[in-house]
């Protein structure tokens, strides 16, 4: 297991102490088996303007040449989902979003209507007021809150690692911000419809 040394504190402090803290990376398939393995809760923190992977995907070009996509339901993400919150699991995901929105950031605006119909409840909430909020530029899943899947990624937007967290202080801090963006970000669809009217 990897030793690492990093600054933590709570969102809002502004006070920033060192501790250490232990994780791992992990393999893509053993990040996808916790969401298969979780208990309770899946909840996810989007930062980035845009994401290499969906940029790769016959949905992204679809977005791009109309407008519009026509989802698919039935692929194995769907299915995993639909199960989990079928069962009253929680999947749960706050979306940072640039004024004016990025291309990546429109198009998951049009995935979350497939996600939503899963069982995912999405939010979003602008990069001002994140930044307002001081919530950091960090991707990750929080599981139950008791363990954080940090996403990182290159300079080109692809995701080159998954970093597994279990030390408590560091869950802590992840379960800080979860809470804050949770509370302040506007559910999809309520932000859909203030961005077509341009507000």
């Amino acid at each position: 297991m990897e030793r690492q040394l990093r600054f933590s504190g709570a969102v809002g402090s502004g006070v920033r102490s060192l501790s250490v803290d232990k994780a791992r990376i992990i393999d893509l398939d053993e990040f996808e088996g916790l969401f298969r393995t979780f208990s309770h809760s899946a909840w996810r923190l989007e930062t980035r303007r845009r994401y290499a992977s969906d940029e790769a995907t016959d949905t992204y070009r679809q977005f791009i040449e109309t407008g519009r996509v026509e989802w698919d339901g039935s692929d194995p993400y769907c299915e995993l989902i639909r199960s989990q919150t079928t069962q009253g699991m929680r999947v749960e995901r706050v979306r940072i979003v640039d004024r004016p929105p990025t291309t990546g950031q429109l198009y998951l605006l049009n995935n979350a209507k497939r996600n939503s119909g899963l069982g995912e409840d999405i939010r979003n909430l602008q990069r001002a007021d994140a930044d307002r909020f001081q919530l950091p530029a960090e991707d990750f899943w929080l599981f139950d809150s008791r363990l954080a899947a940090r996403l990182r990624f290159d300079d080109g937007d692809h995701l080159v690692g998954v970093e597994l967290i279990t030390e408590p202080d560091e869950i802590v801090r992840y379960s800080v911000i979860r809470d804050a963006a949770w509370h302040h970000a506007v559910p999809h669809e309520e932000f859909a419809a203030k961005l077509s009217s341009g507000e």
